[in-house]
């Protein structure tokens, strides 16, 4: 299969795996790496430091490493230890540093620019493994109603308006109204929310959709929005319809079982154009 060329850096959860075993299985050899103090799920991943990443790049581009994908769930370090420091990761720390104090997406923007100075291409899964990325259509034989169709209507258009302030990639809509958008707690924490508080559940039936989307200005590259069995468990505990998203534009993670559930529970799954009514 040749010498590797793309190296995966890796984030928590099941999308890194994913990756990397649908490269294996397009013949493309590749490596996975990943910051100090997190804990991935791919195995071999080679680890390294945040206060020696220049270094660590340097090392990669002079393995053949042309291409780096970041995916999964990055936490910044809360801390850096100076003594770990080497020569040429010191000289960039005040942008590092800087980029701890914005939050986890300013962080990871600053070291993908850093990898990018340094003769190496960020891209994103669309580039690499564009099959993960679910193309237009239902995921499970639940049909979504011309209410459900109105509801993700509405909700895609609260994310696309909360996207342009940077605030999340989803929203929660029942009977055309806004039930609660994402925000810096995350997808599972807004479903758990709903849950909690609401009131308007009919006695039999399913009302309600969650709606994905990447934000309007996101570097598509990281942090796409994802749908997994943990996203069907909450949204069937807070009694919605099904879950939509935009095509090419969200994955589906362990998609096999995200379907199977998603099928159990009586939801839709559906991937929708982005200009669909």
């Amino acid at each position: 299969m040749g010498d590797p060329t793309v190296a995966i850096i890796a984030g928590e959860g099941v999308l890194p795996r994913m990756l990397s075993e649908a490269l294996s299985r397009a013949g493309r050899t590749h490596i996975a790496c990943y910051p100090h103090g997190l804990e991935v799920e791919v195995p071999a991943a080679e680890e390294f430091f945040f206060e020696r990443s220049i270094a660590f790049i340097k090392s990669l581009q002079q393995r053949g490493i042309k291409q780096i994908v970041m995916v999964g769930k990055f936490v910044r370090p809360r801390s850096l230890n100076l003594l770990r420091f080497e020569g040429s990761t010191l000289m960039a720390a005040p942008r590092i540093l800087a980029s701890l104090r914005n939050g986890d997406d300013a962080s990871l923007r600053a070291l993908a620019q850093i990898i990018e100075e340094h003769g190496l291409k960020v891209v994103g899964i669309e580039d690499v493994a564009p099959n993960l990325l679910p193309e237009p259509g239902l995921y499970a034989s639940t049909v979504p109603s011309d209410l459900d169709r109105a509801d993700v209507e509405r909700a895609a258009y609260i994310v696309e308006a909360i996207s342009q302030v940077d605030v999340g990639q989803g929203a929660v809509v029942a009977k055309g109204l806004c039930l609660a958008t994402e925000a810096l707690p995350g997808t599972d924490a807004m479903l758990e929310w709903v849950a909690a508080t609401r009131t308007d559940r009919p006695e039999t039936g399913r009302t309600g959709v969650l709606y994905k989307a990447p934000k309007l200005n996101q570097d598509r590259r990281m942090d796409l929005p994802g749908i997994g069995p943990t996203t069907v468990a909450k949204a069937a505990a807070a009694g919605l319809a099904g879950i939509a998203w935009e095509a090419r534009s969200a994955l589906l993670l362990d998609a096999e079982q995200t379907m199977a559930d998603a099928e159990r529970l009586g939801l839709f799954l559906w991937s929708r154009e982005p200009d669909q009514a």
